[in-house]
């Protein structure tokens, strides 16, 4: 950019400023290069109409109606704001604090307000929507407070505690005394059908979007085992039936490929992980319409975390994800190969989520592909594509732009330098 240019995008940038104070609602963003979320070909030298919190045009050429406030990305590859499927807002990397002792020693308030940190991070790193799937009732708060204006961050879909049996992956009390007890520590804990039909029922009474099943064991948690099928069939179909009958996805935590294929029979939404699918998975899939969320940047961390710090994770994770972490990058190419349909989705709460589209285009997608999995394809798992994911007339104002061209440079991805989430900006640099 040019000193002219430069000079031209801060004038614009003060003047969208005071006219957004003054309830000015109409803006015109000049995008130098417009990716939209639908796999299209790039556009150039592209004007996008905004009124109050919706696109109402997307036209070629820079267009300059007086009655508009002019956004200058014309140096800049704009693209819907990104959308992650999988995240735990309240989680903290596993580099800086020991989780058993945070987990014991923190309230769900305090979960809370660290949430409400790592949200307003995701907002100001491009993610304009996400998915939490596996909190508390301070998921449900922290939606509410962002869709109330009280404090920053994406728009929220929220599944609370995730469904599963005792001595599971979504146990908390996992490998701890016994006799240790906590209010809402059963609230996820399902052991017949008849009582998932019960969770589902009080979790959607009590705020939930979705929800989210941990059909097979886990690596970050101890004394189970990520290769073994932990739910029965019926749990997971009785699960699935009572969510879709209330309008609720469901979101399935699994490794295994024979679980991934009773999940996928039992007609769930989406596979979070799918580490050890095969091609006869992801070919049922494929033919479901089953979502993969593959959550690459979770097993980047952790791996990292066993090799140089595992005296900080659950007891007995570390082996289990040097054991483990490796193999999702090997299947993402199986799994793009495959055709099936994919989601972006990284697992993280604090932390650089963009990391993913890096990752997701290291091991197999290209970088249109891995944008499209964190925009359209993303919105349309989440049941939000007329509303999010895609620049174009009638979605929410929620636009991205970012420093140089990510489909030659991945790096871009993580410079962000225009946040907009319904018409509001909320990042110019």
């Amino acid at each position: 950019m040019n000193p002219g240019q430069r000079l031209r995008w801060l004038i614009g940038c003060i003047a969208l400023g005071a006219a957004l104070q003054a309830g000015a609602r109409d803006v015109l963003i000049h995008a130098g290069t417009l990716i939209d979320g639908s796999g299209a070909a790039p556009r150039h030298r592209v004007s996008i109409v905004i009124h109050d919190d919706k696109i109402v045009g997307v036209d070629d050429g820079f267009g300059e109606p007086a009655a508009a406030q002019i956004v200058d990305l014309s140096q800049a590859t704009v693209m819907p704001g990104f959308i992650d499927c999988h995240v735990h807002v309240n989680s903290k990397l596993p580099t800086r604090t020991n989780a058993t002792e945070d987990w014991l020693t923190h309230s769900d308030i305090d979960r809370a307000f660290d949430a409400a940190v790592f949200a307003k991070q995701m907002l100001h790193q491009g993610f304009t929507s996400v998915r939490d799937v596996g909190g508390g009732d301070e998921s449900v708060a922290l939606r509410n407070a962002i869709d109330a204006g009280k404090i920053e961050g994406p728009r929220l879909w929220v599944s609370l505690e995730a469904l599963g049996p005792t001595g599971g992956h979504a146990d908390p009390l996992g490998a701890l005394d016994a006799q240790l007890s906590h209010p809402g520590w059963d609230n996820g804990l399902v052991n017949t059908p008849d009582q998932a039909r019960l969770r589902v029922r009080e979790h959607k009474r009590r705020g939930a979007n979705l929800i989210k099943i941990v059909a097979s064991g886990g690596i970050a948690s101890s004394g189970d085992d990520p290769r073994q099928q932990l739910m029965t069939n019926d749990e997971m179909r009785t699960v699935v039936d009572t969510a879709h009958s209330l309008g609720m996805k469901v979101a399935a935590h699994i490794y295994p490929a024979g679980t991934i294929e009773n999940a996928v029979r039992a007609g769930v939404d989406s596979i979070e992980h799918g580490s050890f699918a095969s091609a006869e998975t992801f070919a049922l899939m494929k033919t479901r319409g089953t979502y993969l969320v593959p959550t690459l940047s979770v097993f980047e961390v952790y791996y990292a975390a066993a090799r140089d710090h595992p005296e900080l994770l659950r007891p007995g994770t570390a082996q289990k994800e040097l054991d483990n972490d490796l193999l999702p990058k090997r299947n993402l190419a199986l799994a793009v190969k495959s055709g099936v349909k994919i989601a972006f989705g990284s697992d993280l709460g604090e932390g650089d989520h963009t990391m993913e589209f890096g990752l997701m285009i290291a091991n197999g997608m290209t970088p249109m592909q891995a944008i499209v999995a964190a925009t359209g394809s993303a919105a349309d798992l989440i049941g939000a594509g007329e509303r999010i994911g895609s620049i174009q007339k009638g979605r929410y104002a929620d636009i991205v732009a970012v420093a140089g061209d990510p489909l030659t440079d991945t790096t871009a991805f993580g410079r962000v330098r225009f946040v907009m989430k319904g018409g509001e900006v909320y990042r110019d640099r």
